[in-house]
């Protein structure tokens, strides 16, 4: 039996990918994932400000690569990461939950997937300065309300 569901096939479906701006935020979860070519930290992370109302967690990667190391080490510096554990190149997935700090997002296309990419992050202290210069963006979701 075939059944026809309008809207299945369209693009105007809410992801957490759809969410674009400035937030604070909480490390939820953080998981290392080993791949061949590519390890990185798949990161669950918890709204703070804004509060939105269909949208609670972001869901991202922070890759372990030589190229990637750099935002790696932004991230865990300006979320105030164990300088000591950094300071011996060891990452700690649970010393990770809980961190806050800010991150800056945006959404990237590759191959028809929808993808949420960590632009930029600064320490939680600096929120309320930040805050008042840019916040979340949400086209999509502002049209479908």
């Amino acid at each position: 039996m075939k059944r026809r569901i309008p809207g299945l096939g369209s693009d105007d479906g809410l992801s957490e990918a759809a969410v674009e701006g400035t937030f604070l935020v909480r490390v939820e979860s953080a998981e290392y994932r080993h791949d061949s070519r590519k390890p990185f930290f798949a990161i669950t992370l918890e709204l703070l400000q804004p509060k939105l109302p269909l949208h609670r967690h972001l869901l991202g990667r922070l890759y372990c690569t030589p190229r990637a190391l750099w935002k790696l080490n932004w991230f865990l510096r300006d979320f105030g990461y164990d300088t000591d554990l950094l300071g011996q190149e060891q990452i700690d997935d649970k010393a990770l939950v809980g961190l806050i700090g800010i991150v800056r997002t945006s959404r990237r296309t590759l191959a028809g997937r929808s993808f949420l990419n960590f632009e930029a992050f600064a320490p939680e202290a600096e929120w309320e300065f930040l805050s008042s210069t840019a916040g979340p963006t949400e086209s999509k979701v502002e049209d479908n309300i």
